[in-house]
């Protein structure tokens, strides 16, 4: 690979990185070819973006990068592939739905949404992550029901008062 070649493979990474809010860093080695086929079908069906690069090339990225990516470029070694998604914990639960047929993806680290989190330990918490959408309908969720509450409340009281007006001015 050229000099040239280089440059423009770590502008498309920065480029990369800048667009995405969510990246892991996974090593996916040892796959045979079938596995590795499925695992890119699962990607491509979860809206995941998975790219083998090479370390040294996505380290050069990170530091052009506007984004700090704290630890992740120490844990550069070995094959990595790269995850990219809008969505914060959509990686994690394809990787951890993958594993239950493989062993790998192992996850190296991740950056998601300013947090970095690095070593494999991290997958269960990845997974739990709530992405934007989630946390807003859970808001909306929140806000709504006490609203409900007090139209209900009105409602059946409203038909009690109503029914107690009716039977004093009955009685009189």
């Amino acid at each position: 690979m050229t000099r040239k070649e280089k440059a423009t493979v770590i502008e498309d990474l920065t480029a990369q990185l800048a667009d995405s809010s969510t990246i892991y860093l996974t090593d996916i080695s040892g796959l045979n070819a079938t596995v590795t086929s499925d695992l890119r079908r699962a990607c491509f069906k979860a809206d995941v973006k998975l790219a083998v690069v090479k370390n040294t090339l996505l380290a050069k990225a990170m530091e052009a990068s506007e984004k700090e990516f704290g630890e992740l470029p120490d844990v550069l070694k070995g094959n990595t592939s790269l995850m990219l998604s809008d969505v914060g914990n959509a990686p994690a639960k394809l990787i951890k739905s993958f594993r239950k047929k493989s062993d790998k993806p192992l996850l190296k680290g991740a950056f998601v949404e300013e947090a970095i989190y690095v070593g494999d330990e991290n997958l269960d918490a990845l997974v739990s992550i709530k992405s934007k959408e989630e946390m807003i309908g859970e808001i909306i969720g929140l806000l709504q029901s006490p609203a409900k509450n007090v139209i209900s409340g009105l409602k059946s009281s409203g038909g009690k008062i109503a029914g107690i007006l009716k039977t004093l001015s009955e009685k009189e």
